[in-house]
């Protein structure tokens, strides 16, 4: 017996504009606003040479980062953790995290938040000013 598919369930990261607010190039494109998933969200991530995303913690969901290009460096709760390309990453609940590219190219991960919190808003807790504060957060909240 075949399911149908009743809902998009394949999102390009190139149809997803990108966030910068807190560094790098984010574009969120499975979450609860693009394909109506209820279980978590995720997407992908470019980091040019240099550049970060400032620390924060996610006080309702597990993070897992995989690097797929690049050189980074995660600080967990102030811990240092060197990554590579094909290296995989559990940011647990309630950890500050600060993500920097340390290589001399761009860096490129994908990225799963999981489970979401009760309302968007409360999903996400910045412990350093926002590269970017004008800058509205990532929408993962439902369609609309």
């Amino acid at each position: 017996m075949t399911t149908a598919i009743t809902r998009t369930v394949k999102v390009s990261a190139g149809e997803v504009a990108p966030n910068t607010k807190r560094g790098g190039d984010l574009r969120v494109t499975l979450s609860p606003r693009t394909v109506g998933c209820t279980s978590g969200f995720g997407g992908v991530l470019t980091l040019e040479p240099g550049d970060f995303v400032t620390e924060h913690y996610h006080p309702y969901s597990e993070e897992f980062l995989h690097v797929v290009d690049g050189e980074l460096t995660m600080t967990l709760d102030g811990e240092p953790i060197g990554l590579a390309a094909g290296d995989s990453l559990l940011v647990p609940i309630g950890v500050r995290h600060r993500l920097v590219n340390t290589g001399h190219t761009a860096a490129r991960c994908a990225f799963h938040l999981s489970p979401l919190a009760p309302r968007p808003e409360l999903g996400h807790v910045d412990t350093e000013e926002a590269q970017r504060p004008e800058e509205a957060n990532p929408d993962v909240s439902g369609a609309s």
